[in-house]
C-alpha cells in the first residue's frame, strides 16, 4: 500500500529563490542609481553649457543694442558741456542700449554698466552688469566725474566708478581674465587697431571686444570665449557736438 505524496518545494529551494530575487533586485537598484546619477550629471552639464551660451547671447545683445546718446555734463551751474556718452576702458564699460536682461528687446532704453571685479575669494575675476532705465542726457551727465584737457591730444572724460551691488547681474564668473578693447580706424595701413581704452569724443569705435578665458578648462565643458560686436552707429566728426 503506497502512501499519499503531495507536490511541493523544500526550504532550500525557497532560500535559493529568495537569494536570486534579492540579487536581481540589488542589480536593478544599482543600475537605476547609476542611471539617475548619470542623468543628474548630464543635466548639470547641460545647464552649465546653457548658462555659458546665454551669457554670450546677453553680451552680444547688450552691445548690439548700443544706442548713441549724449551726456549733459554740468560741473557748475553756469557751465554746460555736451559729450557723446560712452565709457570705454579696459575694465569698465558704460553706454545706452536698447536691450535689457529683464525685458530683452521689448523694454525701454537702459544704461548698461559692465565692470570686471575680483572673483569669489579673490580667485579669478567675474564680469557684472548694472542696468538703469535711461531717462535722458541729464541722467547720463551725472555719471561724468570730470574732463581732463591735456596740452597735447584730445580731452579725456572721466566717469564715476561702477560698483557692484545687490542689483548687479553676474554675466560670467570664474574667469582667468576679462578685458575690453575697442577698434579704432586708422587713415593708413593697417587701417584698424585694437586699443584698451577710447578717449576720443569726435568719433565712436568701430567695434567692441570682450576677451575672456575660464579658470577651469575641462574638455567636456562649453567655455566662454571672446565676444566681438560691431557698433552699428557712427558719430560724424563734423557734428556740432564733436569735441566741443
Amino acid at each position: 500500500m503506497s502512501g499519499n505524496r503531495q507536490a511541493g518545494i523544500t526550504l532550500i529551494e525557497i532560500l535559493i529563490a529568495v537569494s536570486l530575487l534579492s540579487l536581481l533586485s540589488v542589480g536593478m537598484l544599482v543600475a537605476m542609481r547609476l542611471g539617475f546619477s548619470t542623468m543628474d550629471r548630464t543635466d548639470a552639464q547641460l545647464v552649465k553649457n546653457r548658462r555659458v551660451a546665454n551669457t554670450r547671447g546677453i553680451i552680444e545683445s547688450e552691445l548690439g543694442g548700443f544706442t548713441f546718446s549724449y551726456a549733459n555734463y554740468r560741473p557748475a551751474p553756469d557751465v554746460f558741456r555736451r559729450l557723446p556718452f560712452l565709457q570705454a576702458e579696459s575694465q569698465s564699460m558704460r553706454f545706452v542700449t536698447s536691450y535689457s536682461i529683464d525685458g530683452a528687446w521689448r523694454g525701454r532704453l537702459q544704461i548698461a554698466a559692465l565692470q570686471v571685479i575680483p572673483g569669489e575669494n579673490n580667485r579669478g575675476v567675474r564680469l557684472i552688469v548694472n542696468e538703469t532705465p535711461y531717462t535722458g542726457p541729464e541722467q547720463a551727465g551725472q555719471t561724468v566725474a570730470g574732463i581732463e584737457v591735456p596740452e597735447l591730444g584730445p580731452q579725456i572724460v572721466h566717469y564715476s566708478p561702477i560698483l557692484a551691488g545687490s542689483q548687479s547681474f553676474v554675466l560670467a564668473d570664474r574667469l582667468a581674465y576679462c578685458r575690453f578693447s575697442w577698434l579704432e580706424p586708422l587713415p593708413q595701413a593697417p587701417f584698424q587697431r585694437w586699443r584698451s581704452d577710447w578717449v576720443r569724443t569726435d568719433s565712436l569705435p568701430l567695434a567692441a571686444r570682450i576677451e575672456m578665458a575660464p579658470l577651469d578648462t575641462a574638455p567636456a565643458d562649453l567655455h566662454i570665449s571672446t565676444v566681438t560686436v560691431p557698433f552699428g552707429v557712427t558719430l560724424d566728426p563734423g557734428s556740432e557736438y564733436a569735441d566741443r
